[in-house]
């Protein structure tokens, strides 16, 4: 069995809603395009035709970016969430052998709307987890408004996925008036996710929920790679200011430790190397970010399966990319497999 535990769709009643009630559009925002340029988003039979490429393999589905808050107000934001979580639930519970959970959406920017609507998701459409962006229109995750959600969740024994944002209108440069090269995407979506899971550990939102499980998308941008760097820079402000200026109860790396890194770098297995030696095995789940190639989900499906195979690890140790690890943290009944 092979678990993509992190990979997205873009269903059509949602997309009905946003095309009908969302005035405006923005460079980021989904439309009836995508019917067209990633039909697998929308398309189920599509869809299932590439799964059928890969033995074994099966979904967690969670929502294209991106998130309602991104592009509606409340009420509205809290209203598509509610549309988007119930057809996950349905997609789940109608294609079992296809989809093996759904991660819900969040109304970020009404954050007692949110609290309210991941305790539905999980309680009563028994989705598996909630997904948010790595800002909330600007603000970083650790601020204040968004403790009821991780306090909800930790409650809830369920994990929250984490997924980058940024837009092509953001330029790299003063003076230019947008990102070149895509580089928004290339660097910038990496960097959003290693900052934002900086905020969680660096703003103690970690140690104030012990048990919070976080799983972060493309192997938590560049948090494995730097690992290092981040502990140097603490060891280094600390000899120059003759104090740390950072009062963890733990190490940094414990915290980074604690966090689920997925496997979605688009086939690199030197990255998924260094992931696993930095944050341990038992924290990686495989994930694809698919369907989002050139050939509508099969290439970054197969590329992430050869990139695991490449890593040189046994037949135990992949099964734990592969099922185990997702198994046990999304709680996925064993009649799955």
């Amino acid at each position: 069995m092979i678990i993509d535990a992190y990979n997205h769709i873009y269903p059509k009643k949602y997309q009905d809603a946003v095309d009908k009630k969302v005035t405006g559009r923005n460079s980021a925002l989904p439309s009836a395009n995508w019917a067209k340029t990633v039909p697998t988003l929308v398309d189920l039979e599509a869809r299932f035709r590439i799964m059928d490429a890969f033995d074994g393999y099966i979904q967690v589905i969670s929502i294209a970016s991106p998130p309602t808050y991104n592009i509606a107000p409340p009420p509205l934001s809290v209203e598509l969430a509610k549309i988007a979580n119930d057809e996950l639930a349905e997609l789940v519970y109608h294609y079992p052998d296809r989809f093996a959970a759904g991660i819900a959406t969040m109304p970020m920017n009404d954050p007692d709307a949110a609290v309210a609507e991941a305790e539905r998701a999980v309680k009563d459409l028994r989705l598996r987890g909630v997904e948010i962006g790595s800002d909330v229109n600007g603000k970083p995750l650790d601020a204040q408004e968004f403790m009821p959600l991780y306090e909800k969740m930790q409650e809830l024994g369920r994990p929250i996925f984490i997924h980058p944002l940024g837009e092509m209108s953001t330029p790299d440069y003063e003076g230019e008036t947008h990102s070149m090269f895509r580089l928004w995407t290339k660097l910038g979506w990496p960097y959003a996710t290693a900052k934002a899971l900086c905020r969680l550990v660096y703003g103690k939102v970690l140690e104030r929920y012990p048990d919070l499980k976080i799983v972060t998308h493309h192997a938590g941008g560049f948090i494995p790679y730097l690992a290092g760097r981040l502990d140097w820079g603490d060891d280094v402000n600390e000899m120059r200011m003759g104090q740390r200026d950072i009062d963890l109860k733990e190490h940094a790396l414990v915290y980074f430790r604690r966090i689920f890194y997925d496997t979605a770098v688009n086939g690199n297995a030197a990255a998924l190397t260094c992931a696993r030696e930095v944050m341990g095995l038992d924290h990686m789940l495989f994930g694809t970010d698919a369907p989002f190639d050139n050939q509508l989900g099969r290439r970054l499906i197969r590329q992430t399966i050869d990139s695991v195979e490449r890593m040189g690890l046994n037949d135990e140790e992949k099964k734990k990319i592969y099922q185990d690890n997702a198994m046990r943290l999304l709680r996925l009944p064993l009649g799955i497999i």
